[in-house]
């Protein structure tokens, strides 16, 4: 290795200690903190980051409902005890308002609305300073209307205001021995119905089981996409070969039409972040 490529690799590493540090010197100055808490990847961090720099200051917090995938509960709840964090689950209702269940383009915000009345709510309730949720510095370019609903209940994204990347997130969680540090990035089950089309529980349990079955045959970075009678897979590049091999395309086929789609399709483009948000950017809200 040249003498260039090693100081790079320090500047990298410094700049990433750097931004470490401008994390924790934004907990510590919180003194007090309820965590939006998924399970994912940048929510743990946050989680664990709060829970080294406050103690019992920070309670981490998991919202349960029909659109939250089961296997992120179990991640969260893993996580939460191997690393004992102070951590409850509550239940919210957005299913129940007719907003979220229209599937506009502000879904999103209305998901975080419930979740932030309550998360705000439950911090004030304990005397918790402030509610936090785990935003990275890479979510500023994609369409987010939960963050309205963030800004609008005072919620702080401490990764974000640290300047911490996904990637950064990600080398920090596998330095702190974070069981799920490289799973790959998801969403809620809502996500994969398409903007305008009704979210009810129905979809969302068949787009769960679908998903349950493709990682049972090994799949790893996925998306089932509801279009009504459709199943529409994403799937990561390097994996989209395998799925069209005759006898485990018949397999997915097969698992998937019992779920009740009446076909199943794999989108050629692959997975990608934010697929359903493609052509309706200008008529967001």
């Amino acid at each position: 290795m040249n003498g260039t490529s090693v100081s790079e690799t320090s500047e990298t590493h410094d700049a990433l200690r750097q931004r470490e540090g401008a994390l924790f010197a934004r907990l510590r100055a919180c003194q007090s903190l309820v965590v939006a808490y998924s399970g994912g990847v940048d929510s743990a961090y946050l989680a664990y980051a709060a829970t080294r720099v406050l103690g019992t200051g920070a309670l981490c917090v998991t919202a349960d409902s029909a659109s939250y995938p089961g296997r992120h509960r179990a991640m969260a709840l893993d996580t939460a005890s191997r690393f004992a964090f102070q951590h409850e689950i509550i239940r919210t209702a957005e299913l129940e308002n007719p907003a979220y269940r229209a599937n506009n383009t502000d879904r999103c915000y209305h998901c975080k609305h419930e979740l932030y009345t309550r998360l705000t709510a439950l911090a004030d309730a304990r005397g918790f300073a402030q509610v936090a949720d785990g935003s990275n510095a890479d979510d500023r370019g994609d369409y987010r209307p939960g963050r309205r609903a963030a800004r609008e209940f005072g919620v702080i994204s401490p990764l974000d205001d640290a300047g911490l990347t996904k990637s950064d997130i990600r080398t920090l969680s596998h330095e702190a021995g974070l069981p799920y540090w490289d799973e790959p990035a998801s969403a809620c089950l809502s996500s994969r119905v398409p903007y305008f089309s009704a979210v009810t529980e129905e979809k969302l349990n068949m787009i769960e089981r679908a998903e349950q079955a493709l990682r049972s045959f090994g799949f790893r970075v996925l998306r089932v996409r509801h279009h009504g009678d459709v199943a529409r897979i994403e799937l990561g590049r390097e994996e989209m070969a395998r799925a069209i091999e005759p006898e485990l395309a018949a397999r997915i086929d097969a698992n998937l039409r019992a779920l009740g789609f009446t076909f199943v399709t794999i989108d050629l483009k692959g997975y990608r972040l934010g697929s359903l948000n493609e052509g309706v950017l200008l008529r967001a809200v």
